[in-house]
This record gives structure tokens, sequence and C-alpha cells, in this order.
């Protein structure tokens, strides 16, 4: 009897211990950073930007690895169909609440195969010509764009992208029309743009400014209602021509949904820690972007309400 109760004690102990369990051991190897673009973009900027304090606070190595294609929906079924133990990460933008409303047959479901975390980060869209356009304010672009439509070339990161849906909110609410050109992530859409192989692009404030700092693009507007103080003299949409525009670029972390909780625990402890650290708030300030770091529940009420309003959104555009 007293051998019996022992061992049923002990069981019940190991059980009750299993979560915390999970935690203390995680991590034990490196873990890896899934991007669902190809590097060069904001995305990819703001997690390596993080990726190393990141490494140093969690006490393992974070692998940044650039799975793009299908406007992130390859990298980010990867990550579904990953082992759900915490070793295997999405790092994504807005995209993820485009997608679902945009593609048929998603090899993946945002709300049952995903586990949301944090979101690392916001900050404006930019958008901005090629410097042989023969324009200079966005009510100069609009103008043109009303003599020649579908004659002006944009570029997006892919179809279903954030780059490519914020674009075809502002067309849709300046009513105008441009051609989309497709690229395989936002650092081939720049490198269009750069070239003229496209005319305009909406892209997140950090992986275009230095371009705009250098002369190789001629910025017009932010997306945001408030102004950047990284360039305090560009207007926004909203005051120039398209009232009503306010979207910013957003970056988050995801998890595959059956980690366990612990570990979903640990790894926003450790980035929220990284997010206050005030060298990384500088670091990120200096590229635009305000670091965020809500927790994972209030992070999931975030991203159930875009899906829904881009649901909408994407319905009134005929997408």
């Amino acid at each position: 009897m007293h051998i019996a109760t022992a061992t049923i004690l002990t069981i019940l102990v190991a059980l009750s211990g299993a979560p915390a369990g999970a935690a203390d051991k995680y991590p034990q190897k490196p873990v890896r950073l899934v991007i669902p673009f190809s590097p060069g973009g904001g995305t990819d900027l703001l997690a390596r930007a993080v990726s190393d304090r990141l490494t140093e606070v969690l006490g393992a190595t974070i692998i940044v690895d650039n799975r793009a294609g299908a406007g992130s929906t390859i990298g980010t079924a990867q990550v579904a169909r990953a082992a759900p133990d915490g070793y295997t990460l999405l790092f994504t933008s807005a995209s993820y609440t485009f997608a679902p409303n945009f593609y048929r047959d998603l090899p993946y479901d945002p709300i049952k195969d995903f586990k949301p975390i944090t979101m690392f980060g916001s900050l404006p869209n930019v958008l901005v010509v090629h410097p042989s356009m023969p324009v200079k304010s966005v009510k100069e672009l609009l103008a043109l764009a009303r003599k020649q439509p579908g004659e002006i070339h944009y570029g997006s990161a892919g179809r279903g992208s954030n780059v490519h849906l914020t674009t075809e909110l502002f067309l849709y609410m300046a009513g105008i029309k441009m051609t989309q050109v497709p690229y395989k992530g936002m650092g081939p859409a720049q490198i269009g743009l750069i070239s003229g192989e496209v005319q305009v692009l909406l892209p997140a404030f950090q992986s275009i400014f230095p371009f705009v700092k250098s002369g190789q693009v001629r910025a017009l507007a932010i997306t945001t209602k408030q102004r950047s103080p990284l360039l305090p003299d560009l207007p926004t949409l909203d005051e120039s021509g398209v009232p009503g525009y306010d979207k910013s670029a957003w970056f988050g972390l995801f998890a595959p949904a059956a980690v366990p909780e612990p570990v979903i625990t640990r790894i926003y402890q450790a980035v929220a820690k990284v997010l206050k650290d005030p060298e990384i708030v500088k670091r990120l300030a200096a590229e635009g972007a305000v670091a965020r770091g809500e927790p994972p529940a209030e992070f999931d009420a975030f991203v159930r309400a875009e899906l829904a309003t881009w649901a909408k959104l994407i319905r009134d555009m005929k997408l």
C-alpha cells in the first residue's frame, strides 16, 4: 500500500513539474528564426538588428533563415509544419494577416497552426518614386496616374505581401490605377526601383531610408498620420491628398501552435527584455521603428482583429 501510494505521488509530482521542466531545459540548442522574405527588406533588417542581443538574453544562438516566396506563405508554412519544440520560430510582418484573405488553399491556418508570441516593433512605410519620375509630391503623382491609368508600375515583395496590400489600399483610396510588378522580397523590389524597372514603391521605412538619404530614390510621403522625426519635412499621405490613410508596418514573432506554454513564456520574457534594452530601443528608433513587446494574449487579440479588418478591405478592393 505504501509502495503504491509512493509511486502515485512520484508520478503526480513528475506530471506537475513537467511544464516548468520544459521551460527550465529550454533552450539547449540554436533557435532557427525563419523570415519568409528575402534578405534586405524591413522584416529581415529588424530581425538582424535584435538577433545578437536576443542570443545573449535567451542563451541560445539565433540563426536567421530567409525562406522567401509566395507573399511570405512558403516560409510561414514551413514553420507551421516544424517540430513544436520552440526551436523553429516565425518572424514575419503584417503580411501574416493579408495572406489568409488573399490566397486560396493556404497550406496553414493563421489561428489554429500558430501561437502569437509578441510584436517586435512597428514603423511607417514610405511612398517613394524613381528620380526620373516627373513628380515631386503625392498630388503630382496622383495627377500623372490619372492621365496614365495602369501605365505606372509599382513594385511589391510578392502578391499578398505587406507592400502589395498597403499599395493597393493607397491606390484604392486615391482612386487611381497602377500595375504591380511582384518580386521575391523587398530587397529585389528595391533594386527594381533603383534600376528604374518600376517607378513606385511603398516599403517599410528602415529598408528604404538609406536610399532616400543618398538620393537614389525620391520620397513623397509617409503612411502614418504622424510624421517621422527622422524625416520631419516629409508629409503624410493623409495630408497629401489621401485623407484617412493611416497604416504602419509591424513585425511579430510566432511559434507552432503546439509549443508548450512555458516555452512560449520563456521566449516572450527574453524578447520583452531585449525590447526594453535602451541600446535596442535607440537602434530601432534610428531606423524609424518603435520597439513594442506586447504580451502573447494582447498580440493574439491584435492579430485576430487585423485578420478581420483586412478581410473586409480585400473584399472591398476586389482583390
